[in-house]
């Protein structure tokens, strides 16, 4: 894809996004993605030589290789949404093979997905494209339904079956979050100890997030704490949604604060409300991976470059993409994988 059809899908937004020069935290304190992130950042670290090797693989893998970017197909969505409702759209993933073919003709650096799927296939695959285990789940057959994230397997079985990385989801301000902090943190611990890297969903979940009509689950303010959370417990990428708006604290009331978070360090545009979130992850010296979202049928290949491009211009290392890709015929899932990666692959696209 070229730049003229990144800007055309961006539509009236294009010069804001494009254009757009922030003058809240400059791009001079960020610890941008490059070719040489793992040897600049990594290298500096705890991390081992063996890790180090696995995070590399991930950065040298498919069309965005070498650049220091990450675009990663996840499926989790047949445990934390029910297989039927994920993959009525499209039958064939159900057949775990087909979300791995997906991936790596979609030119992926790795793909995500449950120990079962990539247990089924690790023999034929595991050496072809770096498998990123996602190691706990919300399963909704509980009823009425919970919100908690559970173990599914261990990451000695994560290891056993070929993965590169483990990836687990943590929910922020959940009841039962302390327990989940406790739980990924030993996890991440291991998978360090075995050489495998560690990407981190932080999500937030409580239905006090909710005020006044206006659902803050998505602020920046919230998620870059979750973010800063994550990293703490030693999460190499960090995956989260990207913001849809701020001052959820305040709006709440609760959580500390201080004024100049809001009137100095972001602003309403949305590539700020990202590089917050950025700044969170150790100013970016843990990775920002933002979420792709759900599919919503003819605007999905507009809305996954948009978000590329908010992500990318904010300091944030590339998107992770999965129902916007996996719910459609596996060609269309390829063109919307590579327009995303076509963003990061742009020189025209810089930071903000």
């Amino acid at each position: 894809m070229s730049y003229d059809n990144i800007v055309s899908l961006l539509g009236s937004e294009a010069e804001s996004l494009l254009q757009y020069e922030s003058k809240t935290i400059s791009k001079d304190l960020l610890h941008a993605p490059g070719p040489d992130f793992v040897d600049r950042i990594f290298v500096q670290s705890n991390r081992s030589p063996q890790v180090l090797r696995s995070l590399q693989q991930l950065f040298n893998h498919g069309r965005l290789g070498g650049t220091g970017y990450l675009s990663i197909l996840p499926v989790d969505q047949g445990i934390e949404h029910t297989a039927g409702a994920s993959f009525a759209p499209n039958p064939i993933y159900f057949d775990p093979e087909n979300i791995i073919r997906l991936a790596m003709e979609g030119g992926c650096n790795a793909v995500a997905t449950t120990f079962g799927n990539l247990a089924m296939m690790s023999r034929k695959y595991a050496h072809k494209i770096p498998f990123v285990v996602k190691i706990n789940h919300n399963e909704l057959m509980t009823y009425p339904n919970k919100y908690d994230q559970i173990m599914f397997g261990s990451v000695d079985e994560a290891w056993n079956l070929g993965a590169t990385a483990v990836g687990a989801t943590i929910y922020f301000g959940s009841e039962e979050s302390s327990r989940q902090i406790i739980e990924v943190a030993e996890a991440f611990e291991r998978a360090h100890q075995l050489g495998m890297a560690t990407i981190l969903w932080c999500y937030t979940r409580n239905n006090a997030f909710k005020k006044d009509g206006v659902d803050y689950h998505a602020a920046a303010d919230l998620t870059a704490q979750a973010n800063h959370l994550g990293v703490t417990i030693q999460a190499d990428i960090i995956k989260q949604k990207l913001p849809e708006n701020y001052g959820g604290f305040k709006a709440i009331g609760f959580g500390k604060t201080n004024e100049k978070m809001y009137t100095d360090l972001t602003t309403d545009n949305p590539i700020d409300l990202t590089r917050y979130q950025v700044a969170n992850c150790y100013m970016g010296r843990a990775g920002l991976i933002n979420s792709g979202g759900e599919s919503k049928g003819e605007s999905d290949l507009a809305d996954a470059v948009r978000t590329a491009v908010i992500n990318k211009r904010a300091g944030g290392m590339g998107l992770i993409s999965g129902r916007k890709a996996f719910q459609k015929d596996m060609k269309v899932g390829v063109e919307l994988l590579n327009a995303i990666q076509d963003v990061y692959l742009a020189n025209d696209i810089t930071l903000a």
